[in-house]
């Protein structure tokens, strides 16, 4: 279906959790706070979260520091591996150093996934096709689908959501305009938080 408007796709990581993963850190918490304040201004017509708590924690403070959007659960925001790659996908230099990251992956995983990953795309991207009204839709998740969703809107092949990573409480922005091919506006960009709360939980090395 043809395209009538244009959708802005906001997509961000959850903040720090803990070790557990049952909870934000103060560092996660404050992180989520300065998102919703950066995007206080964005005229914002839905927003989505996963179902764990870090994603369900984090969208919460955001929606504190915004007005008339309400965040809804949605499983397509869940934490998923979104393909796994067979050996004849992947570059030769880096096929091992992959494959090896995905051996815990079980097929239920693997068909899980796939099967998320194929509705996202098809909830989350394209142009808007009811309506003639631009919309802003927010959607607060974790790495692999925002790598999933930027490899899509760049046309990359399935394997290339690996290796794009993306800081906690970073935003992501994908344009879908008709007729035109996707935009990424913005990517992994972590102006809206002090130094010390970028990268956090990446090595030193990927601190930028």
């Amino acid at each position: 279906m043809t395209g009538t408007a244009t959708r802005y796709l906001y997509l961000a990581r959850h903040g720090e959790a803990s070790p557990d993963e049952t909870a934000l850190t103060d560092a996660g918490r404050r992180q989520a706070t300065l998102l919703g304040r950066r995007l206080s201004n964005v005229p914002l017509t839905s927003f989505h979260h996963g179902p764990l708590p870090r994603a369900r924690q984090t969208a919460r403070l955001i929606a504190d520091e915004l007005t008339g959007v309400t965040p809804r659960v949605a499983d397509t925001a869940d934490d998923y591996v979104p393909h796994v790659p067979e050996r004849a996908e992947l570059p030769p230099d880096s096929a091992d150093h992959f494959l090896r990251f995905l051996a815990g992956v079980t097929d239920e995983e693997r068909r899980h996934g796939t099967e998320l990953a194929r509705r996202a795309l098809r909830r989350f991207t394209g142009p808007v096709t009811e309506g003639t009204e631009d919309r802003h839709e927010l959607v607060v998740t974790h790495n692999f689908l925002i790598a999933w969703l930027v490899r899509d809107a760049l046309d990359a092949p399935k394997w290339r959501w690996l290796g794009l990573n993306h800081g906690n409480a970073a935003l992501t922005v994908i344009r879908y305009a008709p007729g035109r091919a996707a935009s990424v506006l913005v990517s992994n960009d972590m102006r809206h938080l002090p130094a010390e709360l970028r990268w956090t939980g990446f090595p030193p090395e990927l601190h930028v």
